[in-house]
């Protein structure tokens, strides 16, 4: 009675012993996906930058120089040099503005030789696509060699 013929049958053994982690892969790419749904980006949150270690200074007598601040109903105020006199004011829709500062730059150099690159400073709370648009307008200029960028300190 101890061969085959034994009426207790014994259980195979599963080879396959290891845990199985798809469910908790699972539950990894939901709780993922929730937060990334669920969380609330701020637009308007201020970021400190920290100051520059490596640059060198620029001076803006051998410089034209074009301010850049924020506050504008239609975007940022755009000035010519650092006065920011209401007749300074770059006026118009954004193509009249790039045109008036691509040939403010060639005025400006042309009239002045000893002006060698221009320089934007911009308020630090204004939008970089309006610091680009500046750009854009200066690096169309057939003057202009050089272009800095700067932020202007809160006072």
């Amino acid at each position: 009675m101890f061969g085959n013929d034994s009426p207790i049958k014994r259980r195979k053994r599963n080879d396959d012993d290891e845990m199985d982690i798809t469910p908790m892969i699972d539950i990894t790419f939901l709780l993922l996906i929730f937060f990334l749904v669920a969380s609330k980006m701020d637009q308007a949150a201020a970021l400190k930058l920290p100051p520059a270690r490596h640059g060198l200074a620029v001076g803006a007598r051998n410089a034209v120089v074009i301010s850049v601040l924020g506050g504008g109903a239609d975007g940022a105020l755009i000035y010519r040099g650092e006065k920011l006199a209401s007749g300074d004011l770059f006026k118009g829709d954004p193509v009249q503005q790039e045109e008036a500062i691509t040939a403010y730059v060639d005025q400006q150099i042309e009239a002045n030789t000893d002006l060698q690159y221009v320089i934007i400073k911009a308020e630090g709370d204004v939008k970089h696509a309006d610091v680009a648009r500046v750009a854009k307008a200066v690096g169309k200029s057939e003057s202009a060699q050089q272009l800095y960028v700067a932020v202007l300190e809160n006072t």
